[in-house]
């Protein structure tokens, strides 16, 4: 198995034993019946079908399970209906000797591919990837979401500077919106010693 580099999926799939490439291959119709718009590749040796060249969900087969990555929304959505398969941070596996949930994948894959469109037409376009990461990594999709922090808390996100906060702060005016005010101490009380 995966002995070569494959150039594509097809070539990806054929790597495996024939029953285990008949199961890829399900996977494979799931994720383009549920993502039609969305463009077939390989990235990091596996399998991914991107939106707008943005993941919405890699696979992978292995020797006794398949791997699932739709990170890190994907997962977090559908945490309650995964909890019974072994999983990894961002990755779950679908033992082979069960049947793969290939409805509940469809239903991560559109979940995802509704989450990419929206995110492109309206959340924080004009920040860079690891902002926008950032945030999602910390499950602020919404400017609802985001007002619920101070700017003190977001700055504490791997990935956020303090020359974000103004374009937040703009962003957030725009929507009606502001950061979570954050309590200050009485003067009475110091931190320092």
């Amino acid at each position: 198995m995966k002995t070569a580099k494959a150039g594509n999926i097809d070539e990806y799939i054929v790597t495996f034993p024939k029953e285990v490439q008949k199961i890829l291959e399900q996977l494979r119709q799931t994720i383009r019946k549920a993502a039609p718009e969305a463009e077939e590749s390989i990235s990091y040796a596996m399998p991914v079908f991107k939106l707008n060249g943005k993941p919405l969900i890699y696979f992978a087969g292995y020797e006794n399970h398949i791997g699932v990555y739709a990170t890190p929304s994907g997962h977090a959505a559908f945490e309650k209906e995964l909890s019974k398969y072994k999983q990894g941070k961002g990755s779950v596996q679908f033992p082979l000797s069960e049947p793969i949930p290939l409805d509940l994948i469809s239903r991560i894959v559109k979940f995802r591919l509704q989450g990419n469109v929206e995110k492109e037409k309206t959340f924080l376009t004009e920040l860079g990837a690891p902002v926008r990461r950032a945030l999602e990594n910390n499950s602020i999709r919404t400017f609802q979401q985001l007002a619920k922090y101070s700017e003190a808390e977001i700055l504490k996100f791997h990935g956020i500077g303090k020359t974000t906060i103004p374009i937040l702060q703009k962003a957030l005016k725009e929507k009606g919106l502001s950061f979570k005010t954050q309590k200050k101490l009485p003067e009475s009380i110091s931190l320092e010693k």
